[in-house]
């Protein structure tokens, strides 16, 4: 019977071991597959802060337009195969082009209407430079502003930090609008990690501790879903909810097109939130726009 057995036996064991090679993925694939690196570069919308009357906040001047090729020189150390903005997709076919004609020298950003945007002096500009042959739209629907949450239990620690926010960045704003900060100057600040981690703790953390109020009246928020005594909550999930959309727009933008180096140009925001999506991704590796953002 010992004899019947064990040939039996090492038999089963050499069939379950074929078995189970055929239907577990090779050792070491996952490893040998290197994540995606996402860099996110923030700041303010350069052409909403644009004011006529001032010309330190016109990017189109010769000054600020050394100081850009600057920042563009140390992005580019990046080396990004591709450049993502805050852009609707439903917008692509335009941004398409308007990229085909500056890549052909048809298009003068300085007449361009909106061509202050950082799409175009960061975008654009680099994405020729690097020869990217299209740069990819990736925003989503349900922008609001961070005052419609205005009452409710404990609304005074929200105001708390959103004047604490402003008092920390009033000074920067303040030297760059007075020509006392370089385009660098400002954009290595609101990329840093302190300014970074207080924007994101205003928006996505200090909101959910104010309840029992309302919200003002907003296009991009149906109140009808809105539950009163968690306002503050909704109030976060109303952005969290446009970040996701954008995540999903970056990652399906990579999974169409196999990019490795992504450039993601947007509002500085979105960028905490964003980040952290991506970190618990293992198929991404954030990079931090302030290993190459120096003033």
């Amino acid at each position: 019977m010992r004899r019947f057995l064990l040939p039996c036996l090492v038999s089963l064991m050499s069939l379950a071991a074929c078995t189970t090679s055929k239907n577990q993925p090779v050792a070491g694939t996952a490893a040998r597959t290197a994540p995606v690196a996402v860099m996110m570069v923030g700041g303010p919308h350069l052409a909403q802060v644009y004011k006529p009357a001032n010309p330190n906040t016109d990017v189109l001047t010769p000054k600020r337009q050394t100081e850009l090729e600057a920042v563009r020189n140390q992005i580019q150390r990046f080396r990004p195969d591709a450049i993502l903005v805050e852009e609707l997709p439903e917008r692509q076919a335009r941004l398409d082009s308007l990229y085909a004609l500056y890549r052909q020298g048809r298009l003068d950003l300085n007449t361009l209407p909106g061509g202050r945007s950082e799409i175009y002096q960061l975008g654009f500009v680099l994405g020729k430079r690097l020869g990217v042959e299209r740069i990819y739209c990736v925003n989503a629907p349900g922008g609001t502003s961070q005052s419609i949450l205005h009452e409710g239990t404990n609304i005074k620690l929200y105001e708390e930090a959103t004047a604490e926010h402003r008092a920390f960045g009033a000074p920067k704003m303040q030297a760059w609008e007075s020509g006392n900060l370089s385009m660098g100057g400002l954009l290595a600040f609101v990329n840093s990690p302190a300014l970074l981690q207080q924007l994101h703790t205003l928006v996505y953390r200090t909101p959910a501790r104010v309840t029992d109020g309302t919200l003002k009246a907003d296009p991009m928020v149906d109140a009808g879903f809105v539950s009163p005594h968690y306002v503050g909550a909704e109030f976060t999930s109303v952005i969290y909810n446009r970040d996701l959309k954008i995540y999903s727009n970056i990652v399906t933008t990579q999974l169409a097109t196999r990019k490795t180096r992504l450039l993601t140009i947007i509002g500085a925001r979105h960028i905490g939130s964003l980040q952290g999506m991506f970190r618990t991704d293992p198929a991404y590796q954030v990079v931090e726009a302030s290993k190459y953002l120096k003033p």
